[in-house]
């Protein structure tokens, strides 16, 4: 009896990856990856979604197991948003989700959707620059000849999905993420739809899927394209946080930790988070719960290309330091500052490249510590005990292993697969093929066991750096980064 297999699709804003799963255990049989062309510049972040659908098929050939695949789900980058017009061509290069030109018009947003409290009962998060509804808005504000000629409006997920199938479709935890949907009310919401800044109709927007719906068939197109097969069966997909986190078969209370180009914290929870501040986003799960989440838009990009301007390997960093860096080169969501640069604090005669790198280091990893804090107070509740899953292209490093450690005081877990968002929407494909939950069927592949790497008790140097960060950060920025209790040691 021959293997059974699925893929699972990663369209990341860097790549396009493609896992091949046998659906019986979840051992990876086959692989592709291409790379995407992103054009960046100054808070713009676009890519061509023409580049997306060629990277798909060019990771497919790959693979070389495309006759083989019984069924296929895509997990993608969220927020982003694909323009099409009449006949579903795209009018204009995507706009990505750190695209940070939209600031000004969230803050539009948010005061004439009346303030905070209402936009939190309303969607349950509070629009940021980047959100699906704030770059459609900045889009109609600036870009009025694309604004009109668009048809229909779809994330990246949703875009890769409709050409597989021919059908209009997206999933909570995706949609969840737009600033037009709500997780808690799980439909569209009307009052920000009908206002005169966003101005769409739910025609122009995809049906939204329950967790283990098919999103449809492979047409004739797409296998011309793809070389997958035609009829073979679409799980619905889901937004790359929520992949990751079916992937994990993660369980109700357990932190994450995700180290990409953005860094993201989350955990599965029953109850939606209600943030006024804006911290919390009240993301869905590709399970049926919420995933409250929060992200910063400075990760591991942010801290390689400070290595790079120090001419410094990312691993050559100093045994301690007294600087403190502020390592917002994209701006930064979590604290939500989209004009900001980075900073570099408590440099003298003596400050070493490594000691600034190492902050460079700190200033990421505290961000993501103290949100696991902040999760806790908007959901709930994280376990107390419980250890930081890490994940992400940095989870691996081992200098991001020992700033999380010694920040957190937390144990860690290291899981051996690095491929949890092409992993979780496998487990969509293997779902619908063998008519199980995806997350019965993560939890079966089990591919999130692996190191575990045990925290001492939080020292007083790590209490120390902690203080130093923050008050650096309240000292720039003349407000404090985070309104929440400094942890119990």
């Amino acid at each position: 009896m021959h293997n059974r297999l699925v893929a699972g699709v990663d369209c990341s804003t860097q790549s396009t990856k493609v896992i091949v799963v046998d659906v019986d255990n979840g051992e990876i049989k086959a692989s592709g990856q291409v790379e995407h062309e992103v054009f960046r510049s100054g808070p713009a972040s676009e890519t061509d979604p023409e580049n997306w659908w060629s990277a798909l098929a060019g990771a497919l050939s790959q693979t070389g197991c495309c006759e083989q695949i019984e069924a296929i789900s895509i997990a993608a980058q969220q927020l982003g948003i694909v323009t099409l017009d009449k006949a579903h061509r795209p009018l204009r290069r995507a706009i990505l989700w750190d695209d940070t030109r939209s600031a000004n018009m969230a803050e539009q947003l948010i005061e004439a959707l009346g303030g905070p409290v209402n936009v939190t009962e309303l969607i349950g998060t509070q629009p940021l620059a980047g959100f699906s509804v704030c770059s459609w808005a900045w889009l109609r504000s600036t870009e009025p000849h694309i604004a009109e000629k668009t048809a229909f409006i779809r994330l990246p997920h949703d875009f890769l999905t409709e050409r597989l199938t021919g059908n209009g479709i997206t999933d909570r935890g995706d949609a969840s993420g737009t600033g037009w949907w709500s997780s808690r009310k799980n439909k569209y919401v009307q009052e920000v739809l009908n206002h005169s800044l966003v101005g769409l109709k739910p025609s122009m927007l995809p049906q939204v899927l329950q967790p283990n719906e098919k999103a449809g068939k492979i047409i004739s197109d797409a296998a011309a394209w793809t070389g997958l097969r035609i009829g073979i069966p679409v799980a619905c997909g889901t937004g790359d946080n929520a992949a990751a986190a079916l992937g994990l078969a993660v369980k109700p209370g357990i932190p994450v930790i995700s180290l990409g180009t953005s860094g993201t914290a989350y955990m599965l929870s029953h109850k939606a988070p209600a943030d006024v501040s804006g911290q919390v986003f009240a993301h869905a799960s590709a399970s049926g719960e919420h995933l409250p989440l929060t992200c910063t838009l400075n990760a591991t990009l942010a801290v390689d290309n400070i290595a790079q301007m120090l001419s410094l390997d990312r691993t050559e960093v100093a045994d301690q330091t007294r600087v403190v860096v502020m390592p917002y080169l994209s701006g930064e969501r979590l604290p939500n500052y989209p004009d900001a640069r980075g900073s570099v604090v408590g440099i003298d005669h003596t400050t070493t490249p490594g000691e600034i790198l190492l902050a460079a280091y700190e200033g990421v990893a505290y961000s993501l510590v103290q949100s696991i804090e902040v999760l806790h107070a908007h959901s709930s509740g994280i376990d107390s005990d419980a250890p930081i899953i890490l994940v992400g292209g940095g989870a691996k490093g081992k200098v991001w292993q020992k700033t999380i450690l010694r920040l957190s005081g937390r144990e860690l877990v290291i899981p051996k697969s690095a491929e949890f968002v092409a992993y979780g929407a496998a487990a969509q494909a293997a779902g619908i093929l063998n008519n199980e939950t995806a997350v019965d069927v993560s939890a079966r592949w089990n591919v999130s066991d692996g190191q575990r790497i045990v925290a001492s008790t939080v020292d007083s140097e790590a209490i120390n750096r902690n203080k130093c960060i923050r008050e650096a950060a309240h000292e720039l920025n003349s407000r404090e980064l985070f309104n929440i209790p400094q942890r119990r040691t």
